[in-house]
């Protein structure tokens, strides 16, 4: 990952509507505190979408003044995926990405859609971790 282009990271799921967005979220908030919102893009997207983000995930992330009861789950293309340095999957994607220089993660994390706050909070505190992992690694990448 070099200093002259952007780097740009995925993060993905099947409904686009739990841990992807939780992991957008952070990875927009890591952005900005870092100032890296010319050098860094972010992509989300699920395979199966669904019609809204799963209220005990906006619940949790309101605990963090993050708001994402006005995101909407989106279809991601393989193309959009394939412009991705980075694809951070949450453990339940059915993805078959082709292209050899695209760092792909399976991050193995259990889905919050029907857990409790509590366990929900639980996949959110890892999130933010793995996010702040993740730019920290982008940002000895790009200093080298």
């Amino acid at each position: 990952m070099s200093d002259d282009l952007p780097v740009t990271l995925g993060f993905v799921c099947v409904q686009n509507a739990g841990r992807s967005q939780m992991a957008t979220a952070f990875a927009e908030r890591e952005r900005d505190r870092r100032g890296l919102e010319d050098s860094v893009e972010i992509i989300t997207g699920g395979t199966h979408p669904a019609d809204s983000v799963h209220d005990e995930v906006v619940t949790v992330m309101q605990d963090h003044e993050i708001d994402l009861s006005d995101r909407v789950p989106r279809e991601v293309s393989t193309t959009e995926l394939e412009s991705c340095d980075v694809v951070a999957t949450m453990g339940c994607s059915t993805l078959e990405l082709d292209a050899e220089e695209i760092d792909v993660r399976d991050w193995a994390l259990t889905d919050p859609d029907g857990q409790d706050l509590d366990q929900v909070r639980v996949i959110r505190n890892n999130i933010e971790q793995r996010v702040t992992d993740l730019f920290d690694e982008v940002h000895a990448n790009s200093s080298r």
